[in-house]
């Protein structure tokens, strides 16, 4: 049963096919929100998860977007906009891991993890925040994670982009401070994904025995922390971050 709380409300959620976006999605949806999503390369993912929108009683609206491509976002925006109308909650999700020994990672792979988690996020907000302000209001929400306060070996890129994020959502609660838009943050523990697939055994291992709950996040309880921040009871969070990790880190 839910409140309905965000009814009348319209979201965005980049790389919303799966994983923890697909749980947002579908959490804000059950909240009453229409809900537009972006992925790359996951069309039948994509479909299943307009379905599940729609199913909600929620209008829903999906298209490929690679986040790393400034015009791609704006295209992607444009059309959200035009499906479901004014956009009041952005969450960025999207994202993209491999591990890699840091003597290993190439220009390549380094650019790849910091386009998708740095600059699809900068952009995709700047995209959605001018609209935000000048309509006075707006929720921004940037997924990040909990190795940002950590680290984690093999993971120096990924640890390093999800840093990025999260003083970038600080410094970006400054200076939206009085404009109506309000930015924050979550950062999952581990979480039971898709983004597990490419992590050794090992480096899994090392994971689970550094959680005090000895065990990975299910996506379902994510979701609600982003839900909190959307809604009208997250409105003095400003500047914050909310880390469901089962205790990995604790500040």
């Amino acid at each position: 049963m839910t409140t309905q709380k965000l009814l009348g409300k319209n979201a965005i959620v980049s790389g919303g096919s799966r994983g923890i976006g697909r749980g947002i999605a579908l959490a804000l949806a059950a909240e009453g929100a229409n809900v537009a999503f972006c992925h790359f390369r996951d069309d039948a993912k994509a479909s299943e998860t307009v379905a599940a929108i729609e199913s909600l009683g929620r209008k829903a609206f999906a298209a490929e977007c690679d986040v790393s491509s400034v015009s791609g976002i704006r295209e992607f925006y444009a059309n959200a906009k035009a499906a479901l109308g004014d956009i009041d909650i952005l969450v960025n999700n999207a994202g993209h891991n491999i591990t890699e020994p840091f003597e290993e990672i190439s220009e390549d792979s380094f650019d790849r993890m910091l386009d998708v988690h740095v600059k699809g996020t900068f952009f995709m907000a700047q995209t959605v925040y001018r609209d935000m302000v000048k309509r006075g209001t707006g929720r921004i929400i940037n997924i990040t994670s909990q190795l940002a306060y950590k680290g984690a070996p093999t993971l120096t890129h990924y640890c390093a982009a999800k840093g990025a994020n999260a003083t970038l959502t600080r410094a970006l609660a400054l200076e939206s401070a009085g404009t109506g838009v309000l930015v924050n943050a979550v950062a999952p523990g581990v979480t039971n994904t898709d983004l597990l697939t490419p992590l050794a055994d090992e480096l899994l291992d090392t994971l689970k025995a550094a959680i005090p709950l000895e065990r990975f996040a299910e996506v379902e309880e994510i979701a609600p922390a982003v839900v909190l921040l959307a809604a009208p009871e997250g409105s003095f969070f400003h500047g914050s971050c909310i880390s469901p990790n089962g205790g990995e880190v604790m500040f």
